[in-house]
């Protein structure tokens, strides 16, 4: 594999950015990471189409990164392409109660728009962040709602094959998880909504974003939710028990608001952040004998 060829053919064939060793603290919601060999924006599904061949050619491992809010990059960065989705993935369309978007459209974006149509069934993703290709590859919502739960369809790109629509009930929607990753690309979705009343909408999405802004650290960078809660019991409240709040290593803290995030206080790098999941991990494990499993994405790989 060669890098520098890699580059000077997208850099060639591709109207979007396609850069050398970017810094994925700038691409990521914890602001931490190191350089990724290469990012490229890929604004349509040729676009799309044409980098995975490339990369598929040259043996360069890729991955497609949202707003990279559920992700910790290592601090000596990744050492293939990341891939974002541009132009054409980030516009959506509203027909009655059906929304199709791209995966490139911001959740926050979708939610506002569904408000002013009036439409109801996606007030519980008020305050998520990240994009909806994002949103569906981790089911992204509340205790009691996901996204998953609206999808008519989900459209992927599959390299070497082409596109491919896959029906909302033949994915496998779990906890903090879809499987559609493994499937292909997630390019766009279609998601049914209902029509309701707008007042009623606002005062729910009003509540939501205010119930979450009290009690999650929105203000700290951060990449929301560290650990899956167990069965039948929250790991925000086992970690709190354990004592934890406010546990630092280097600029990494269990936040003060909300035990089950690890916020960045400033110059955090990826190995506080992973020795301080470690330290949680152990004493909740030896007090309650569960061992928290994390649902942050790592890229890279850690010395």
């Amino acid at each position: 594999m060669s890098l520098a060829r890699v580059h000077e053919r997208l850099s060639r064939q591709l109207n979007g950015p396609v850069r050398r060793d970017e810094p994925m603290a700038r691409h990521t919601t914890y602001r931490i990471g190191g350089p990724a060999a290469l990012l490229v924006v890929c604004d349509t599904i040729a676009d799309l189409s044409h980098v995975l061949g490339v990369l598929g050619d040259e043996d360069l491992s890729w991955t497609v990164l949202g707003k990279g809010s559920n992700v910790l990059v290592s601090d000596q960065g990744y050492d293939g392409a990341v891939i974002i989705l541009g132009k054409d993935f980030k516009r959506h369309r509203t027909e009655g109660e059906q929304v199709r978007s791209g995966a490139g459209v911001t959740l926050a974006a979708l939610v506002q728009d569904a408000y002013s149509r009036g439409l109801s069934g996606l007030e519980f993703a008020v305050g998520i962040p990240g994009t909806v290709g994002g949103a569906l590859a981790m089911n992204a919502g509340s205790r009691d709602q996901w996204i998953g739960e609206r999808v008519e369809s989900v459209t992927l790109y599959v390299p070497g094959q082409g596109l491919a629509v896959v029906r909302g009930p033949e994915i496998e929607w779990g906890y903090r998880s879809s499987g559609l990753p493994a499937r292909g690309v997630i390019v766009e979705c279609s998601l049914a909504l209902e029509e309701g009343d707008r007042e009623r909408i606002r005062r729910t999405m009003d509540a939501r974003f205010l119930s979450r802004k009290a009690k999650l650290p929105m203000g700290m960078p951060n990449a929301g939710s560290v650990f899956i809660n167990p069965e039948g019991d929250s790991a925000g409240r086992l970690i709190e028990a354990c004592g934890l709040k406010g546990l630092r290593v280097g600029g990494a803290q269990v936040s003060e608001v909300h035990a089950n995030f690890i916020v960045n206080r400033g110059g955090a790098t990826a190995t506080d952040v992973l020795d301080l999941i470690d330290r949680v991990r152990g004493v909740v494990s030896e007090r309650y004998d569960i061992t928290l499993q994390t649902e942050l994405r790592f890229l890279g790989t850690q010395a």
